[in-house]
């Protein structure tokens, strides 16, 4: 079993933050039960299942290139000051990524509907990210993290949904947390993890809501396979928050 496949093995239902971070740190990619996460970050999973309506009110992208009309979403940017533990929303600023991270999106300026501020002030939200900063800050640490924060929404109403178009791939950032939040009458969507620099790999479907994968962008690129209709309301929702230490990502014409 390669060190990247020993990673996605359950650590123990009370798993530390600090165990998560070994487990990044020596493989690249750590996948958390529900209590894990729980339990790694100090939030309860009630206080995290009553933001789960607030997917179902996301706009739809209207960047797909792909033509496609499946995905729906959120996005909002915010500093984490890791020594005062202090997370701050940033004013909305666009998603951009360079080409050489996302083949298909790179280089456009996406601008979409920000998070709802009744997500953005539970108390739960601020604690799960602040906690991911704080285990990504014990393997690199760091004064701040510039923190991307993104709901998607996978549709099938109208024919196969795609979690990552632009295939497999890595972020641009230093690390990245993708939370399952809800999969309701789907097939497919099977996530897969694979070392950047060598051909080891996982394949595996995050299926319980708050099931979470933590990832060094550095270490490894990422994927989920396309999602079918599976009975009456065929979608899949997750949270993926991002994690940088330098910047956030825009064009050399725009001012961090």
């Amino acid at each position: 079993m390669s060190a990247l496949s020993k990673s996605v093995a359950n650590l123990d239902m009370n798993a530390r933050s600090a165990d998560v971070a070994r487990a990044l740190r020596e493989c690249g990619c750590s996948l958390l039960a529900p209590q894990q996460l729980q339990s790694a970050c100090a939030v309860q999973l009630g206080d995290l299942d009553a933001l789960r309506v607030s997917w179902e009110r996301l706009p739809r992208d209207t960047y797909l290139l792909d033509g496609g009309r499946y995905r729906f979403r959120r996005h909002s940017c915010f500093v984490h000051e890791v020594a005062a533990d202090s997370l701050q929303l940033v004013p909305h600023r666009a998603h951009w990524q360079p080409r050489d991270y996302n083949a298909l999106h790179g280089g456009l300026e996406r601008w979409f509907e920000p998070i709802e501020s009744a997500v953005l002030d539970a108390p739960a939200w601020g604690g799960l990210v602040r906690a991911l900063g704080n285990i990504f800050a014990a393997i690199r640490p760091v004064r701040r993290w510039y923190v991307e924060a993104h709901q998607f929404r996978i549709d099938t109403a109208e024919g196969i949904g795609r979690p990552t178009p632009e295939g497999a791939h890595r972020d641009g950032v230093d690390y990245v947390a993708v939370i399952l939040v809800n999969r309701s009458d789907v097939s497919g969507g099977e996530t897969r993890v694979f070392d950047a620099d060598g051909p080891a790999g996982v394949r595996f479907t995050m299926a319980e809501p708050w099931t979470a994968l933590l990832l060094d962008d550095a270490q490894v690129v990422h994927e989920t396979t396309p999602i079918q209709k599976a009975g009456p309301h065929g979608v899949r929702d997750t949270l993926v928050l991002t994690f940088r230490a330098d910047s956030f990502q825009a064009p050399e014409s725009v001012v961090q």
